[in-house]
């Protein structure tokens, strides 16, 4: 048995995904799995930009070509658009970043200022960190913060700091990327926790399961984080179905998965649970720009069932 056939009809929300690093056939094995909306948070591209010019095309893209590309596989796309942290530590384009950052963030489907943070826990991070807070609060856009891979109870608490000394309410605030060691100071202080299902390096379901348990569902949400690296699209998904075979009740999935992102991402005016009452209508023969996701003299597909491939 598929694990999908155990979540039949239930939605998902993936509230942090690296889109631009996929596939259409993850778009297509998604939408199959019952992710209807994505968050795609600002990111690096795996080795440093070199020059603003980058920072302008891929910010367009997240907000134009990406939006569009979920869209024809009925995904609702939104983002996040941010200076992350890895990168703030080159400071003359930081600099250089911060000037065209204010002429994203204000666009269709921005839901947010992210993914923003620390990395190293560098000055320069703190520097465009507090800087960009400034921003958020200036818009009333949600932050989503990047939580470090190295001593993350110290950058957790560190970030939540400072958002706080920015005079920013907590309930504007997801912190992502949260293990066992941050849960219970991200939740005790008011803030969003959001849990990354990430091979090896972040959270496993298995152990996500146990925190719901402990923790219960409020304020929790789930993502993928899936990006370039060894990742997985149909971690929100394949958690939802995990917690359902170990016992956890499907409201308590629902807000976990899909219902939590929605209420965190809707204070920033882009989006509203009325948003899902219809489906997109998908019409793959569309263009963006003359673009369409179709190559050659492909057809859209219309079967998902199928097992063949024409």
């Amino acid at each position: 048995m598929s694990f999908l056939d155990s979540i039949r009809g239930m939605t998902f929300f993936d509230m942090h995904v690296h889109m631009t690093s996929r596939t259409t056939d993850d778009y297509q094995a998604m939408a199959d799995a019952g992710v209807v909306a994505l968050i795609e948070p600002a990111f690096w591209l795996g080795q440093p930009r070199t020059g603003v010019d980058s920072f302008r095309d891929y910010f367009a893209s997240l907000v134009g070509w990406e939006r569009f590309r979920a869209s024809q596989f009925g995904i609702r796309h939104y983002c996040t658009i941010g200076l992350n942290s890895k990168e703030a530590n080159q400071e003359a384009l930081a600099e250089q970043v911060m000037e065209i950052l204010p002429l994203f963030i204000y666009k269709e489907g921005v839901v947010g200022v992210g993914e923003i943070g620390f990395d190293d826990q560098t000055a320069a991070e703190e520097k465009y960190y507090r800087a960009q807070l400034e921003l958020a609060k200036e818009a009333g856009l949600p932050v989503q913060i990047h939580t470090p891979h190295r001593d993350k109870k110290q950058g957790t608490s560190r970030s939540m700091d400072i958002a706080i000394e920015h005079g920013i309410d907590p309930s504007m605030v997801i912190v992502d990327h949260n293990n066992e060691e941050t849960v219970r100071e991200v939740l005790d202080r008011g803030f969003w926790a959001g849990f990354t299902i990430y091979p090896f390096t972040k959270m496993g379901n298995e152990r996500m399961v146990e925190i719901v348990k402990q923790y219960g569902p409020e304020r929790i949400m789930v993502n993928s984080a899936a990006d370039w690296g060894i990742s997985d699209p149909l971690a929100v998904p394949k958690t939802a179905a995990l917690m359902k075979e170990r016992g956890i009740s499907d409201e308590a999935i629902r807000l976990v998965t899909f219902t939590n992102a929605v209420t965190a991402f809707a204070q920033s005016g882009q989006l509203s649970m009325a948003d899902f009452d219809q489906p997109l209508d998908i019409d793959q023969s569309q263009r963006y720009n003359g673009s369409s996701v179709l190559r050659g003299g492909q057809a859209p597909r219309v079967d998902k069932s199928s097992t063949i491939i024409k």
